[in-house]
Order: C-alpha cells, then sequence, then structure tokens
C-alpha cells in the first residue's frame, strides 16, 4: 500500500467499498456454489507431521486452455500477506498420471500458471509443506514429533477466477497411527487413520484447522446441549493434559458466560484447539467455529505459567462474534489475494483483548485480583511504549502488516501492534464511561449484544441459547459509533478520534480512573508478569531499569527511550556477562537492583559484537512492578464490569 491515510485509501475506493461489502455477505455463507456437484477433493497426509512435513493431493475439475492456481496470501485472522509459499515444496501438476509443466508469475508470487490439455476435465495436484522451525501464526511451527496443527491454507492450491466460498471441497485427512483427531469440520466418515469429512466451501474449509496428538484430550464444556462446546487438546506429554477439576469448571463457563452475554451464537459447533508444546510461539488464530491456540507445555496444569495463559482461548473465542460474524469490511479477501486494510483493528482487535480478559474473570479462569494485576499490567506496558510520541495508535493499526512481524528490538522507540494493549485501556473507558453517565443501567455489554449478539435486551437462559450456520455482517467505523450511540448518546467518533489519533507522551490511563482506580508502582511483584516472563522466558525489568532480557541468552530484547539502561548506553541484542563482576544471573541483577536503593552501584559488562563494555547504571529505585490501588471514595466499577453474567 501506498504511504497514504486510511481516509484516502477509502476515499479512492469509492463504489468499490459497496461492492466488497456485498461480495463479504456471499463469500462467508459457507453454502457450496457451482461446483457441488463436482467437488475438488484434498486430502492431507500428515504422517510424516513428527519430522516437520506436511503432504496434500488435490483433485481440481478444470476446462482445456490456460489455467492459473493460487496459494493463499492474505491470511483470515492474520490481517496480513503471510501466506508461507517460501516453505511450500514438491510441487507437481498432473493429468490422467501425465505431467503437466507450470510457471510461477513473475509479479504476482503467488500464483502459477499452467495449460490443461484438451479433453482433460480434473487435474492433480500434490504440495508437500516444509515446517518452519521459528515464526508466529500459521507460518510458525506447527509440528513435533509428538503432535501437529494443519491449517489447510498452508497445503492448498486452488483455480483463480472465483470466490472461495463459491469452490466446493471434499477433504479428508490421514494422521499417524493411534493419534488423536480434533476439529469443527463435520466427519462423514473415519476408518483406522483417515477421516473423511463431508464437502463444503474451500472459505470454510480454510476456516477449520485440524489438531492431532499422540497425546490428545477432548473436554466437553457442554455435554449434551446444542451447540456444542470442546477443548481439542494436543500435547508433547501426556502429563500436560492433566489439567485439576476447578480449571475445568471455569472453562466449562466460558460457553455460558458468552452465551449470557450475546444471546446468541454464530456457529453449529465450536472447538478450541489447543496445542501445547514448548517448541511453538504461543499465539491464537480465530475462526467461526474454532480457534488455532498454541502455548507452553505445561499451561494447563503450571499454576505459574496458567494466569498468562488464562485469557487466550476467551479472546479468540470472542472473535467468533468480533471479527468472523462482524467484521471490518475492508478485511474481507474473498481469493485470499485481494489485500486486507487493517485501519479497524481497533475495535476487531482492540474491544477483543477487552473482552478476553474481562471474560475469563466472569468465568473464573483469572480471579478478580489476577484481573486486575493483568490490567496494570498493560497500563505498565503501554507506559513503556515510548514511540507514541511521534507515531499515532492509528498507524499501529494502518500498518499491522508490517509491525506483526517487525523485531521485537527497538520495538518501545518504533511500536508494536498496540491497538491490542491500548485498545483494551480505551474499551474499558468507554465502558466506564457508559457505566457512569447511565448510573449503571447500561454498560459495554450492551453494545456488544446489539452489535455481535442477536440485538435484543433483558436476560437470557445461557443453556439454551441457540446456534446459526457462519456468516458475515461486515461493518464500518460508522456503524460502530452509531450503535454505541444507541447505547449512550455521545460525539463517539470525536472520542476515538483523539485516542487513535493524538500524539502524547502517555497512554489512556482515564478509563482506569473512571473505574476507580490508579496504577501505582510498588516493591511486590506482579503475578501476571512474572506468569508472562516464564512463558516467554524473559526478564521484564521495564518498570525500573527500563529494559527487557532473554533470560535463555542474558542478551537484552529492548531498552525504554530515557530509562536507566538507556541512558547508560545499553541497547538490544547487547549480551550481558556480568553483573558487579561477577557472571550474569537473573537472580544476580535483581538483587543488585534492590540493593542499589541503599546506593550500591549496578554495573554491567556486556559483549556487542566482540566489544566488552562496562555500563554504570544511575538508578536507585529498587524494583517496582505496577498495581491497580482503589481511588478512595470512588465506585468500584471494575468489579461491576468482571462479575458473572450466568447464573
Amino acid at each position: 500500500m501506498n504511504p497514504q491515510s486510511a481516509a484516502a485509501v477509502r476515499g479512492a475506493l469509492g463504489m468499490g467499498r459497496f461492492l466488497a461489502r456485498a461480495a463479504g455477505i456471499l463469500l462467508t455463507l459457507g453454502i457450496a456454489g457451482a461446483g457441488a456437484a463436482d467437488p475438488m477433493t484434498i486430502h492431507a497426509d500428515l504422517r510424516s507431521a513428527p519430522q516437520g512435513l506436511l503432504r496434500a493431493t488435490m483433485s481440481i475439475p478444470v476446462t482445456a486452455g490456460p489455467l492459473t492456481l493460487l496459494y493463499p496470501k492474505w491470511i483470515p485472522g492474520e490481517h496480513s500477506p503471510s501466506g508461507p509459499i517460501t516453505n511450500l515444496s514438491g510441487i507437481e501438476i498432473s493429468a490422467a498420471g501425465r505431467p503437466l509443466s507450470w510457471r510461477r508469475d513473475l509479479e504476482r508470487m503467488y500464483a502459477l500458471h499452467v495449460d490443461v490439455p484438451p479433453g482433460v476435465s480434473r487435474i492433480e495436484v500434490s504440495t508437500e509443506y516444509l515446517g518452519p522451525t521459528s515464526g508466529s501464526f500459521g507460518a510458525g511451527p506447527a509440528t513435533t514429533p509428538r503432535q501437529a496443527v494443519l491449517n489447510w491454507q498452508l497445503v492448498t492450491m486452488y483455480p483463480q477466477g472465483a470466490a472461495a466460498a463459491d469452490i466446493t471441497v471434499q477433504p479428508s485427512v490421514t494422521v499417524p497411527d493411534g493419534w488423536g483427531v480434533g476439529t469443527s469440520l463435520a466427519i462423514e466418515s473415519a476408518a483406522g487413520a483417515t477421516t473423511e469429512f463431508k464437502p463444503l466451501s474451500l472459505e470454510m474449509l480454510i476456516d477449520q484447522p485440524v489438531i492431532t496428538g499422540a497425546y490428545f484430550k477432548r473436554f466437553d464444556l457442554t455435554p449434551g446441549s446444542t451447540p456444542g462446546h470442546f477443548i481439542d487438546t494436543a500435547a508433547d506429554s501426556p502429563e500436560a493434559l492433566a489439567m485439576n477439576d476447578a480449571r475445568t469448571r471455569a472453562f466449562a463457563r466460558v460457553p455460558l458466560e458468552y452465551a449470557a452475554l450475546m444471546g446468541i451464537r454464530h456457529y453449529e459447533t465450536y472447538h478450541f484447539l489447543l496445542a501445547l508444546s514448548d517448541h511453538y510461539s504461543p499465539n491464537g488464530v480465530e475462526h467461526h467455529q474454532t480457534s488455532d491456540n498454541r502455548s507452553v507445555e505445561r499451561s494447563l496444569i503450571d499454576d505459574d505459567l496458567f494466569p498468562g495463559f488464562a485469557g487466550l482461548l476467551t479472546h479468540e473465542y470472542f472473535h467468533s462474534w468480533n471479527g468472523k460474524f462482524r467484521r471490518p469490511e475492508d478485511l474481507l479477501s474473498p481469493d485470499y489475494q485481494k489485500p486486507m486494510y487493517t485501519d479497524l483493528l481497533w475495535v476487531y482487535e482492540g474491544l477483543t483483548e477487552y473482552y478476553g480478559n474481562v471474560m475469563a474473570a466472569r468465568a473464573g479462569l483469572l480471579s478478580a485480583d489476577e484481573y486486575r494485576e493483568n490490567l496494570a499490567a498493560t497500563a505498565g506496558r503501554a507506559e513503556g511504549e515510548k514511540g507514541r510520541t511521534w507515531r499515532s495508535l492509528q498507524d499501529t493499526a494502518d500498518a499491522a502488516q508490517l509491525l506483526y512481524f517487525a523485531s521485537p528490538a527497538w520495538s518501545s522507540r518504533r511500536r508494536s501492534v498496540d491497538y491490542y494493549d491500548e485498545g483494551e485501556l480505551i474499551w474499558l473507558e468507554a465502558d466506564a464511561l457508559i457505566r457512569g453517565q447511565t448510573h449503571g443501567a447500561r454498560s459495554l455489554d450492551d453494545f456488544s449484544r446489539m452489535f455481535f449478539g442477536d440485538g435484543a435486551s433483558g436476560p437470557v437462559d445461557p443453556a439454551r441459547v441457540p446456534g446459526e450456520k457462519p456468516r458475515v455482517v461486515p461493518y464500518q467505523a460508522g456503524d460502530v459509533y452509531a450503535a454505541l450511540n444507541r447505547v449512550l448518546p455521545h460525539d463517539w467518533q470525536a472520542f476515538f478520534s483523539e485516542r487513535l489519533n493524538t500524539l502524547r507522551p502517555l497512554p489512556p490511563l482515564e478509563g482506569i480512573a473512571l473505574a476507580g482506580s490508579k496504577v501505582v508502582y510498588t516493591e511486590k511483584p506482579n503475578g501476571l508478569i512474572a506468569s508472562f516472563d516464564k512463558t516467554g522466558h524473559q526478564l521484564d525489568l521495564t518498570y525500573s531499569l527500563g529494559m527487557v532480557l532473554d533470560d535463555e541468552k542474558s542478551s537484552i530484547i529492548d531498552v525504554i527511550p530515557g530509562s536507566a539502561a538507556d541512558q547508560a548506553g545499553l541497547v538490544p541484542d547487547m549480551n550481558i556477562v556480568a553483573v558487579n563482576g561477577r557472571k550474569f544471573s537473573d537472580e544476580l541483577l535483581k538483587a543488585a537492583i534492590a540493593a542499589g536503593k541503599a546506593g550500591a552501584p549496578i554495573e554491567l559488562l556486556t559483549e556487542n559484537a566482540t566489544f566488552f563494555t562496562t555500563h554504570r547504571l544511575n538508578y536507585a529505585g529498587g524494583l517496582v512492578y505496577p498495581h491497580l490501588q482503589r481511588t478512595d471514595g470512588a465506585p468500584d466499577l471494575i468489579g461491576a464490569i468482571i462479575a458473572a453474567r450466568a447464573k
């Protein structure tokens, strides 16, 4: 995209917006198109997944003449042209057993051209996907010797000229012997290690990944209920699946709390896919009827890890309503080639980040104290994002496809995908504003049910909330403002414009203040920060020295501008060799920071590109961490926000 404002881009689109909106409404109905009588087939062979290889064979109906095959480029939920085509290998195209030559388009790297001989009505395409060892989202590691996650777009090619919703597919998968299989796909039949799924559109196939593993467990969250809700979990050890009863009951409350909030479910079944491995990058990607969630191996059973993990599934689940059912129209890419515009991610991701944590607390996955500590950690991280003096929050959304894959080094100067954390703070402010001005009669929950749910008012029976076939209703920013206005008359466009576009040195903490609290820094450790540190193998000293360390490599990940670390000349990628003359360790550095309150020196010996330097840090504040403190005499709106709704 050319470097121009989102408003200018929208103005240039003109009638294209209307056409994209209409195409988007048709796109995600999940109804088989004209190819239903002669569907494309795809068989995924995961038997070599323990070696990092995913294979697929496709049979595609064609007509004679020039044909262009496409590989998915713009991936829904990843908001970027992240289709990992560099790892697509072993491409073979044939007709009636005879190989056909192909050539890549010289401008569109995701397109292959082939000539179909006369009389040929189907071609066969074979692909092999080379599992990466690093990366994130769908392009990240997806296999270990004991499990695999199949995102169909990794191995799929399809003919140019039709929307994915109009291509009918008959899918199947073969997994290693004895491995369990989890997916929201409807099963036609199963025999041994092979599962045949019912025909559906390519759009809905790519929307429903498959998880498989030698150590596999399905948690039924709503036994006997329709729609059904499940956590399909694969781990690298059987011990990692031994979630205790209290956490299992809390996860079982998640569908009930969402039903009470929304009044309707925009799916026919829902499967949380959960891959537990220390070899994946912890993350999640949303879909209509499922979510692809990755976390470290012991996330379910380790009391220190669980708080930092608790909001992942509730975040991705909220996306079934916000992002899948209601989606910014400019994020629709009917053929996975049309570019996506990400300017509304402050709604798509920011609001989801807010509710993902709120709903984790309502369900009991986070205690009230843990929710407050998480919110304090969010505020503390936002204070460290000093790039806000030159880059607006809106630009972090506009440039999402760049920032998602930027190095964490220098992120506090560059800014990152801040519409998550800062978006959470802004939506808290909107919620607190509505609650305060209506004296508790209305809240952001009313907006969510109106905009994403059934549009009704009044309580519902969470056990009887219906489901429906997945569909998409696109929206624009004006639709969001109008719906908020129906909840509380207010100049919401000006409210969000100021917070999205104004450059200011401090993050928006007004919501925390309106909710009756304030951020304070004390020596007491923040349990959520400790949990995030353990998950990410890091040491977050943002709030004291002003840097974040990779505690496995003893290297600096980032340095906060203006901090003691910055003033001492520390920079990302330096290795810390020694603390006050002794070999570096996390505990030794924390002890030196604590002793610095009494005037003890803090000297670090670093190695940077074969050069060794001693840095003396001018800091005597000790170890400090952010916490929320109640404001005397103010109502506790946070308590009301996280109070359970499902009875």
